[in-house]
């Protein structure tokens, strides 16, 4: 069985010119960065986008068995163009740390992928780098403003929580003590560094409309406050124009495609259990513009990165998406139902075929009954936005046929039409079934459709709160700690409590505590802090343990890659 990279590497691609001609983009619009990647200018975003139908995909709560969203994503536009329609796909950037960390790549899998993915994976077209430099750019005119002695704005170091960022796992550099050296060296303070995924830069990039909005929300970060108590903000420090000035080509939409020529925006990458992890409104709405359907997708589950999809950034740039997948497997929902990764290994030894016996089938049909309340729960959330999911069932090898008809008939008995992809060994041909659904169900959508946002914006932070709480994730309650009542307090005095909520939470669980896995019920959601994402446009309550600078796992997908000395990269999947 060959790589993910193998097969990229095999791959015959398309001049990104040709790519771009395909969905109406003119060789002399297009800013080239070698053969196979392209920078398209930001006039294609205002263009009419009312014919374009945009699709989101989703998934189930994540688990380490795995569920292949972007896989499936990739798979569907290549089976809308199989059918002859126009789709394009609206991605994310891969950040570096995860690619060296865990994942080892994120580009999709087998034959359904985005290339060059080698590139894609690593520096691409310097995105990440920029906004690593315009976030640090304030940083480092924070350290400066205090340690000026002529237009200082007398900032109290104590209430700065801007760190700084760089796109690489690395613990140790979590919490640190900038400033030692003596007072030519800036002034002491407890700091320390986030990955850049985790940055507000990243998240306000994701969200501008154009250059201006961009400057504008750089210029409404809140920084921290004086030591008379007046709220700073980076505009106050004149650093807006200068960070805007760093980000002025990466707010353009990078143009790729996908192994069988299918164009694809990759742009932006922001987290989804810390911001709200979907890639640039500038590169939907491009995608939008050039093709009768768009493809996009939100990180993680669907209580994490479609909700903030839809309550923050479909609000903000006023989008309709008019479908929504759901991917699962049943690999997946075992592990919710209580199978150990262990148990799902020694299940792939014996049944490598798919094919089982009698009292082998029995034990896994009785995991996936358990956990497929999982999947029912996401279901339902989907429909309280006024929207209808099609389920996409991504089959693994080792996939038994009754497990894959037990969830699509589970399905049908909820009223939810299902559809088993084999997108990553068949790439296209593997969800033509799941593209007609889509089209179907669009087909049939009412004139006029919208979709309904969960809460109005111009309720109380904790009502917003707890509808998202209670709703999305099923929690019988919300506690606050005395901190975040503190910053309650902190968001009404400054006047943002019109602000959209993006929940840091967990992904492997809808709750706030990962080892709930499943449904879980009569559990309570603490709020440990509130954070203030001003320039973005949303406030960010804290629950559990979020890391907004990850650390290496024992064994870093790091150690695998590699390079020949004919510049050839392996290692990447």
């Amino acid at each position: 069985m060959k790589s993910d990279i193998q097969i990229a590497q095999e791959s015959k691609l398309l001049p990104i010119v040709e790519v771009a001609k395909k969905i109406g983009i003119p060789e002399e619009d297009l800013e080239l960065y070698g053969k196979y990647k392209a920078k398209v200018p930001l006039s294609y975003k205002d263009r009419d986008i009312s014919k374009s139908k945009l699709i989101l995909v989703s998934a189930i709560s994540p688990t380490p068995a795995g569920e292949g969203k972007t896989t499936v994503s990739i798979g569907l536009a290549q089976a809308f163009n199989r059918l002859g329609k126009n789709a394009v796909l609206a991605l994310r950037e891969p950040s570096l740390g995860p690619v060296f960390g865990i994942k080892g790549g994120a580009t999709g899998g087998g034959y359904s992928q985005v290339v060059p993915m080698e590139d894609i994976n690593l520096h691409f077209t310097g995105d990440f780098a920029a906004v690593e430099k315009a976030h640090n750019l304030l940083a480092a005119m924070i350290d400066n403003n205090i340690q000026s002695k002529r237009h200082s704005l007398h900032l109290d170091p104590r209430t700065i929580s801007w760190k700084r960022v760089m796109d690489m796992n690395d613990r140790s550099l979590r919490k640190m003590v900038a400033g030692l050296g003596g007072t030519a060296s800036g002034v002491p303070r407890e700091t320390g560094f986030d990955i850049t995924a985790a940055s507000e830069v990243m998240a306000i990039l994701c969200l501008a409309s154009d250059i201006k909005d961009l400057k504008e929300r750089l210029g409404n970060i809140f920084v921290g406050y004086t030591f008379d108590k007046k709220p700073v903000y980076a505009r106050d420090l004149k650093a807006n124009g200068a960070m805007a000035a760093l980000l002025k080509d990466a707010i353009k939409p990078n143009l790729v495609q996908t192994l069988e020529g299918t164009a694809a925006f990759v742009h932006g990458g922001p987290f989804a259990n810390i911001a709200q992890g979907t890639n640039t409104v500038i590169a939907t709405k491009t995608a939008m513009a050039t093709s009768e359907y768009a493809i996009t997708e939100a990180g993680f589950g669907f209580d994490l990165g479609a909700e903030k999809f839809l309550d923050i950034k479909c609000r903000a740039a006023s989008l309709n998406p008019q479908a929504v997948v759901l991917v699962a497997t049943v690999r997946a929902m075992k592990y919710h139902g209580g199978m150990s990764l262990k148990a799902l290994k020694e299940e792939t030894d014996a049944c490598a075929d798919g094919h089982c016996s009698l009292e082998e089938l029995s034990g896994r049909i009785e995991a996936l009954k358990r956990g497929i309340e999982n999947l029912q729960k996401h279901i339902e959330n989907i429909r309280q936005f006024d929207l209808v999911p099609v389920v996409a069932i991504n089959r693994f090898v080792t996939d038994a046929p009754q497990e894959l008809e037990f969830i699509k008939e589970y399905c049908n008995s909820l009223g939810v039409k299902a559809s088993i992809v084999d997108v990553w060994s068949r790439g296209g041909a593997g969800a033509m079934e799941l593209a007609e659904l889509l089209m179907e169900q669009i087909a049939g959508n009412t004139a006029g459709h919208t979709y309904k946002p969960l809460y109005d914006l111009n309720l109380p932070v904790k009502e917003k709160i707890e509808i998202i709480a209670k709703k999305i994730y099923g929690a019988q309650a919300v506690d606050y700690t005395a901190k975040a009542k503190a910053d309650l307090k902190k968001i009404a005095d400054l006047g943002l409590e019109h602000l959209a909520i993006c929940m840091a939470k967990t992904q492997k669980s809808l709750s706030d505590n990962p080892e709930l896995l499943g449904r879980p019920k009569d559990f309570v959601v603490t709020v440990r802090e509130i954070e203030v994402a001003s320039g973005a446009g949303f406030i960010i309550p804290i629950t559990g343990e979020i890391m907004r600078m990850p650390g290496l796992p024992e064994e870093p997908a790091a150690e695998r890659i590699d390079i020949d000395e004919n510049g050839v990269i392996s290692g990447l999947f």
